[in-house]
């Protein structure tokens, strides 16, 4: 008998499952200062994320990134929408907040390692604050617990009485993902966590993820605008343009084929490790439209070098053309390979 050779992750369930998350902030003006139009940061995006599975979500700035991230975890509130964890219910169109149990199983570690901390707490009570605020363990409990959780990101226990300005920026990264780790999380996302460090250190750092991915079962949402580091962590990668998913499938097949010309746009500015070669560069024409009034149609038409008139009146759905391979585009079969 022959057993099939089947990926862990790809048989794996869904443990996230956004659907049509939707994120307008108002725009008030005139003297009653009335709501006169709506910034549309994110606009009726749907993913799946599986169990022990990092998606990479990529984009420019200002596309929505970090604005999906924030609302999944209840840290801005959502316009419309709905959200499950494991198949509970996060959040739905009618409201509601989070629950502090499902907080518990979601944590963020934020771009400014320096910023998301306390600078006159000791980092051990910062790490520990998490445990005081939802009733975890005796003192001597928590302690041992930081210990602990403080190792697993490659730090010492006298780190745990020093202040944040005492440490470089890479080890305050890990500090804040040993911040995240404490409660013991099922998801974590990663709201880009090694932007602001050195490449060197964003190695280490990435390094110790997936380690800590793989010692203890983690679900990540890894939020960038660095390509190169979305295929070195990421199992999926799902594109975004101007608040929607324009493209999203496995790594391998992204970086091998991308078929939406905003994604290929993307890829051929990926920096080739090898003076001898080069890559065609695809300068895309004009500026990214603004989220306040955005294009009819497809929104990458205006800056688009295959755009039809069809473009400008017909917004593209998220289809499959391969297998777990969508694309938001009404021309994309002409780059299947």
């Amino acid at each position: 008998m022959m057993l099939e050779n089947v990926n862990p992750k790809t048989a794996a369930k869904d443990l996230i499952e956004v659907e049509n998350l939707v994120k307008y902030y108002p725009v008030k003006g005139g003297v009653l200062r009335r709501v006169v139009a709506q910034v549309k940061a994110v606009d009726d995006v749907s993913f799946t994320i599986k169990e022990g599975e990092t998606l990479g979500l990529v984009g420019e700035s200002g596309c929505g990134k970090s604005t999906i991230a924030h609302t999944m975890l209840g840290l801005i509130p959502h316009t419309s929408g709905s959200m499950k964890f494991n198949g509970q219910t996060v959040f739905s169109s009618s409201g509601g907040k989070i629950t502090q149990q499902m907080r518990r199983n979601m944590q963020i570690v934020f771009q400014d390692p320096y910023a998301s901390l306390d600078p006159r707490l000791p980092i051990g009570e910062s790490i520990a604050e998490g445990l005081r605020i939802h009733k975890i363990g005796s003192n001597q409990q928590r302690f041992e617990m930081v210990m602990n959780v403080l190792k697993k990101v490659g730090m010492e226990d006298y780190h745990a009485m020093r202040y944040p300005h005492e440490f470089s920026g890479g080890q305050r990264q890990r500090i804040g993902i040993a911040r995240a780790l404490v409660l013991n999380p099922k998801f974590i996302v990663l709201d880009e966590p090694v932007s602001a460090l050195d490449v060197s250190i964003q190695a280490q750092v990435l390094n110790i993820l997936r380690d800590l991915q793989r010692q203890l079962g983690l679900t990540y949402l890894f939020v960038a605008h660095n390509l190169a580091v979305v295929e070195h962590i990421s199992d999926r990668v799902a594109v975004m343009y101007l608040g929607k998913i324009v493209e999203i499938t496995d790594r391998e097949t992204l970086f091998r084929n991308p078929l939406h010309p905003y994604t290929q746009a993307l890829m051929s500015a990926i920096p080739i490790p090898d003076p001898r070669m080069r890559r065609e560069r695809i300068i895309l024409q004009g500026d990214v439209p603004s989220p306040l009034n955005p294009p009819a149609g497809c929104r990458f038409h205006p800056r688009c070098p295959i755009a039809k008139e069809e473009c400008s009146r017909v917004e593209p759905e998220l289809r499959q053309l391969r297998p777990e391979h969508f694309v938001a585009c009404h021309f994309a079969e002409q780059f299947v390979k």
